[in-house]
């Protein structure tokens, strides 16, 4: 008698251990995933720049703002709208962590790791605040849209 399981024992098992939700919250969590980390570049720069004269401080942070902008609509609104449509694309009961690509979670990790080893370097950290301030707006804008799909999707639920 064969005591190994069944290629359909082994589906069974996998189905269940998957922790599947309705595709809308994973605009919900890629929202808050982005929300996150720009939340935290955002107060990560403003400790920086608090060994900064005020007058510096506050232009370095408008700047920051400034350079959001078109770092926004050049580049990461293409990257959210192709984000929006994978999810959309998805099947209507999905594995929670379907809110990013596989290559997405690299690129957090790389991220993360340049991070740290840019913060672990000698240069000041108010060198870093304006690309943080930049990014850290830029994360949040990105994420009202995945939002902004949730609602969309959620009123399509009736």
């Amino acid at each position: 008698m064969n005591d190994l399981p069944t290629n359909q024992t082994l589906q069974s098992l996998l189905s269940r251990m998957n922790p599947a939700v309705p595709r809308r919250y994973l605009f919900v969590l890629a929202g808050g995933l982005w929300t996150i980390a720009g939340t935290v570049l955002c107060l990560r720069a403003e400790v920086w720049l608090e060994v900064l004269p005020m007058g510096t401080e506050i232009e370095l942070e408008v700047l920051g703002a400034i350079l959001a902008v078109p770092a926004y609509l050049f580049l990461f609104m293409h990257i959210v709208r192709r984000s929006i449509d994978r999810i959309t694309d998805l099947p209507e009961r999905v594995c929670l962590f379907a809110f990013t690509a596989w290559r997405g979670y690299l690129l957090i990790a790389l991220m993360i790791g340049l991070g740290l080893a840019l913060r672990s370097t000698s240069i000041p950290g108010y060198w870093f605040s304006l690309p943080y301030t930049a990014m850290g707006i830029v994360l949040i804008v990105g994420s009202l849209q995945f939002y902004r799909q949730f609602l969309i999707a959620r009123a399509g639920q009736g």
